[in-house]
């Protein structure tokens, strides 16, 4: 009886490893080379770390933060004081994955919540730059570069999210095939994909 379960919560964590670690190789091969307006880009990695949030809840979100932010801070181009990313997406993580108890049945409401969290991400990201002193965080770079940052996130956000309940599926899946059909990781699942119907 216990297997099952263990090796459902043995995928997820897999599951999740694979989605951050694509999702910085994207970052770092494609978003970090397109030629957008304002010299900045998606932050595919915090998009992740929101929606797995949204997804398995603030325990997985802040320990998934925490160590996607680490690796963000070392993956070279990395120039800036390392832990910043550690600790924006570990909070960010953390705070959307307690979102994610609160929300609704409707489909746009995940896809809210990620813009909601990217925004949050990017200003706290500006704050502790301006806290530690990096001379790029001054007022008025990040007054003008934060807006875009939140544009360019708001639109890759569905595809994002999209991908992340994919992947997340099969084990959400499993757990409703096995009878816990008001499970909170299966519940959330059918909240974020419109699958909610009456319960």
């Amino acid at each position: 009886m216990l297997n099952p379960p263990e090796a459902s919560q043995t995928g997820r964590a897999l599951t999740t490893v694979v989605v951050i670690v694509v999702a910085l190789i994207l970052q770092v091969s494609v978003a970090n080379r397109l030629p957008l307006p304002g010299g900045v880009q998606p932050d595919l990695v915090l998009l992740a770390v929101v929606a797995l949030a949204l997804v398995s809840g603030s325990m997985t979100g802040m320990v998934t933060g925490f160590l996607a932010g680490l690796a963000a801070d070392i993956v070279p181009p990395a120039d800036h004081t390392i832990g910043r990313y550690a600790l924006v997406y570990c909070l960010i993580g953390y705070l959307c994955g307690i979102a994610s108890a609160e929300m609704d049945r409707q489909t746009l409401v995940p896809f809210f919540a990620v813009a909601a969290g990217a925004l949050a991400g990017t200003v706290l990201y500006a704050v502790t730059g301006m806290i530690l002193g990096d001379p790029r965080a001054q007022w008025d770079t990040v007054s003008s570069m934060v807006p875009l940052q939140v544009g360019y996130d708001v639109v890759a956000s569905p595809f994002v999210v999209w991908a992340v309940l994919r992947v997340t599926r099969r084990y959400e899946r499993g757990e409703r095939s096995r009878g816990d059909r008001l499970s909170v990781p299966a519940a959330r699942y059918r909240a974020m994909s419109g699958r909610g119907g009456g319960l």
